[in-house]
C-alpha cells in the first residue's frame, strides 16, 4: 500500500473491549449468523440457481478486502457481474470520490458509492443488488470470524491505498454485514461522511447501538433508503 499522509485531524484511540464482552459478541455472531443461514437456505439456493441460469460462472464472487487492524481477508458475495469483469472503472470512480470528497463523475450530482451505470452487472445481479441480497453470503464470513454482524463496511485494497491516515481509524473494529453508515442514508452520503460514521461507530460501539442498527436494517433494505 501507498504511504498515508497525516492530516491535522486526530482521533482518540478506542480501548479494547473486555474479554467477556468479546466472547459474548462472538457467540452472538455465531448463533445469529448460523440461524440466518439455515432459515434463508431456500432463498440462498434460489439466488445461486438464478445466477447460474443468467450467466456462466460460479454464483459466488470472492474478493480481497481490508478488515480489522488492516488485515486482508476474502469476502464472499453473490456474483452480480459478468465473470472476469474489469474493476478499472470502479477503481477510478472510488478514487474520484475519495479525492474530491463529493459526487464522482457520472454520479448525476449525487454522492453515490456505486456506479450509476455499470454495464458489468447482469440482469439477476441488478435485482439482487437492488435488495442487498448479494451481501448474504457474508454470513459465512461472520461465522468464520472475519466479519461481525454490525461494523464498518470492509474496504477494497485499492481504496485503502488512497486513504488519508485518519481514515484508518475505521479498521479498529471488525467489518460488519450492516453498520451505522448503512442505516444512515448509505449512498446519499459522501465517502468522507461514510468514513466518519464508521469511526463514530468504532468510538461508540455498544450492545445497545448494535441492537439499534440491527433493528433498523430490515426497514433500510425494504425501503431501499439511500440505495443507488
Amino acid at each position: 500500500m501507498e504511504a498515508h499522509e497525516l492530516t491535522g485531524e486526530t482521533f482518540s484511540r478506542t480501548h479494547g473491549d473486555p474479554p467477556l464482552l468479546l466472547t459474548a459478541r462472538r457467540l452472538a455472531d455465531l448463533v445469529l449468523a448460523t440461524l440466518l443461514v439455515v432459515l434463508l437456505a431456500p432463498l440462498l439456493i434460489a439466488i445461486a440457481v438464478a445466477i447460474c441460469l443468467d450467466s456462466p460462472g460460479s454464483p459466488l464472487f470472492r474478493q480481497r478486502r481490508i478488515g480489522h487492524r488492516e488485515r486482508e481477508f476474502t469476502v464472499l458475495k453473490f456474483r452480480s457481474m459478468r465473470p472476469n469483469a474489469d474493476p478499472k472503472g470502479h477503481r477510478e470512480y472510488v478514487t474520484a470520490l475519495i479525492n474530491h470528497d463529493g459526487a464522482a463523475p457520472d454520479g448525476g450530482g449525487k454522492n453515490l458509492y456505486k456506479l450509476v451505470v455499470d454495464d458489468r452487472i447482469t440482469r439477476v445481479g441488478r435485482w439482487i443488488r437492488k435488495w442487498s441480497l448479494d451481501e448474504l453470503p457474508q454470513l459465512l464470513n461472520v461465522i468464520a470470524g472475519d466479519m461481525t454482524l454490525v461494523g464498518p463496511r470492509p474496504a477494497i485494497p485499492y481504496e485503502v491505498d488512497k486513504y488519508p491516515a485518519w481514515y484508518l481509524r475505521r479498521f479498529e473494529v471488525k467489518p460488519g454485514l450492516t453498520g451505522l453508515w448503512q442505516v444512515s442514508g448509505r449512498n446519499e452520503r459522501t465517502y468522507e461522511e461514510m468514513v466518519r460514521l464508521d469511526i463514530e461507530y468504532a468510538e461508540r460501539r455498544s450492545l445497545l447501538l448494535d441492537l439499534s442498527i440491527l433493528a433498523r436494517t430490515p426497514w433500510t433494505v425494504v425501503s431501499r433508503r439511500g440505495a443507488s
